[in-house]
C-alpha cells in the first residue's frame, strides 16, 4: 500500500512537471504570437500614415482625371544685377546725403532677361525715380527699406507688364545699401 500511495504521489508530481512545462511553452506561444500582432499593427499603421501623408500621384494617359491641370514646377531663380549701381542724393536738415545701392533683380524665365536689356533706360530711370523721392529718414528704418524695395517691385513689374505682358519679375533686392 505504501508502495502504491509513493506510485501515485510520483504520477502526480510528473503529471504537475508536465503541467508547468507545457504551461511554459504556452506562454512563449501566446507571447510570440502578441509580439507578431502588434509589429503588424505597426507596420500597417505607418504604411497607412505614409499613403496618407504622400501626394496623389498623376494620372497617367487614359485614365480618369488624365486631363486635369498639374501643378508647374517652379523653375530655377535667375539673378539679374543691375549695373551700374544706382546714386542717389538728398538733402536732410540742411545737409547733403547720399543712397548708393546696388539692386539685382530675381526673374524665373530666360526669355525676361532679353525684355530687361531692351528696356533697361526705362527701369533705371524708374528705380532713381523711386529711390529719389524718398524722405532719407524714413529709408534709414527697416520699414523704410522694405516699403522703398516694394515700391520698386510694383513700379517694374508695371512697366513690364505694359512691355512685354507679363510681370516678369519675382522681386527686387537690395544687395548693396550705403546712406551716407
Amino acid at each position: 500500500m505504501a508502495e502504491e500511495k509513493d506510485a501515485e504521489k510520483d504520477e502526480k508530481d510528473g503529471a504537475e512537471e508536465g503541467a508547468k512545462k507545457g504551461g511554459g511553452l504556452k506562454r512563449i506561444i501566446i507571447l510570440a504570437v502578441v509580439c507578431l500582432v502588434i509589429v503588424g499593427i505597426s507596420v500597417g499603421g505607418t504604411l497607412t500614415v505614409l499613403k496618407m501623408t504622400q501626394p496623389p500621384a498623376a494620372p497617367a494617359e487614359g485614365e480618369e482625371g488624365a486631363g486635369e491641370p498639374v501643378e508647374e514646377v517652379k523653375k530655377d531663380a535667375i539673378y539679374f544685377p543691375i549695373k551700374p549701381e544706382i546714386i542717389v542724393n538728398y538733402t536732410a536738415r540742411g545737409r547733403q546725403r547720399y543712397l548708393r545701392t546696388d539692386i539685382t533683380l530675381l526673374i524665373r524665365d530666360v526669355d525676361v532677361i532679353a525684355a530687361i536689356e531692351t528696356h533697361m533706360p526705362m527701369i533705371r530711370n524708374t528705380l532713381n525715380m523711386i529711390i529719389g523721392g524718398q524722405v532719407y529718414q524714413e529709408i534709414q528704418t527697416a520699414e523704410g527699406k522694405e516699403l522703398m524695395r516694394q515700391q520698386c517691385l510694383q513700379a517694374l513689374r508695371k512697366n513690364l507688364e505694359a512691355e512685354i505682358g507679363k510681370p516678369g519679375i519675382e522681386e527686387v533686392l537690395f544687395t548693396s545699401f550705403v546712406m551716407q
